[in-house]
Order: C-alpha cells, then structure tokens, then sequence
C-alpha cells in the first residue's frame, strides 16, 4: 500500500563555477560580436562587414591547413628518425602548431572579437608568452592531482562521484554451497586486483 509521500530526493550535487558561468560569458560574447557587427555595419555597409567575415573565414582555413600540414610533417619525421633508431630532434617548426590552429579556428568563427584574438595569436612572441602560460597551467594542475596512476585517479574520480552508481564493496559468498559447481565449503579471500 502507498501512501502517497513522496521519498526524500537526493541532495544535488553542487553546481561548479565553470557551469554556472560558461553560459553566461558565451552569451555575452556572442551580444558584443553582434553589437560589433551592427556597429560597422552602420558606419559602413552591409557588404564590408560581408566582406570581413568572408575573409577571416577563408584565413582561418588556410592558416588551419597549414597548421595541419606542419604537424603531420613533424610528425613523419619523428617517426621516421625513431624508426632509424635516433633519438627525435626537436625541429624549429615543431612547437605552436595547436595555437596556430586555435588562432585560426577563432578566424573561422564569425565575429570581429574573435578574428582579432585568432590574429593575436598568430603573432609568434605573444604565441609564445600564451603557450608558456598554458604549460605552467598544465602542470600546477598535474602536481595538484593525487600521486599515484592514472588508473587511481580514474578510479577516485568514479568511486567519489555524488550519483552514487559505483559503490566500493567485496564479494561474501553464503557458506552453504548453493552455487552449483562450488566445491570449495570454506571460505573465499577478498577479491583483489
């Protein structure tokens, strides 16, 4: 029999701060692109601001596919110089490859804001400064995660999550032997790894 009460919902988990204003900043982004547009439109007209997303998308495209070919290159001679049996030299062209690709994905993207960030990332010294940042970034982050393995992270990460659908546990098995096929009566160590 029921009696109607509805069971206690779980707490929700609490929402993270990337989450909760990811959003908004995409919004407000994509507000001040538009604003921007409007803004040169009306001090110019319609086919300049035509005309400019034309371009920075077609620059985009030629500085991605360029990206992408100086990565495959560098790619087949480090393979090649492993498979000779030498240890891989770093080349000049090797670094910067995935900003370059970022910048020109922001050039792809239609907006002004972010054709000027594509460009900015174009410039090789700023290229560098930003990808600095990004490898000091990286590894604060990695010295704050838990020694151990990767496979032990993953696997707090699993046990530890708010929804509760992996539950840490062991295997007691009944002593009476209704398994079919179990011969052993006694009883069983913990299951390990």
């Amino acid at each position: 029999m029921t009696t109607g009460a509805q069971p206690p919902s779980p707490a929700r988990p609490r929402r993270s701060r990337l989450r909760t204003f990811l959003p908004l900043g995409l919004a407000g982004w994509l507000l001040l692109e538009i604003s921007l547009l409007a803004m040169v439109a009306g001090v110019s007209n319609g086919p300049v601001v035509f005309l400019i997303l034309v371009a920075g998308a077609v620059l985009g495209t030629v500085v991605v596919k360029r990206a992408g070919r100086r990565a495959f290159r560098s790619l087949t001679e480090t393979l090649q110089q492993q498979q000779g049996g030498s240890a891989p030299a770093p080349g000049p062209n090797s670094e910067g490859n995935g900003l370059m690709m970022l910048g020109g994905l922001m050039l792809i993207v239609p907006g002004l804001v972010s054709d000027v960030l594509g460009l900015a990332l174009l410039v090789p010294p700023l290229q560098r400064a930003v990808g600095r940042y990004a490898e000091r970034t990286f590894e604060r982050k990695l010295r704050q995660a838990a020694q151990g393995s990767f496979g032990d992270v993953f696997q707090q990460a699993r046990i530890h999550r708010p929804d509760g659908k992996v539950v840490p546990g062991e295997v007691v098995r009944d002593g009476s032997g209704s398994v079919p096929g179990d011969a052993s009566p006694g009883p069983r160590p913990p299951l390990t790894r």
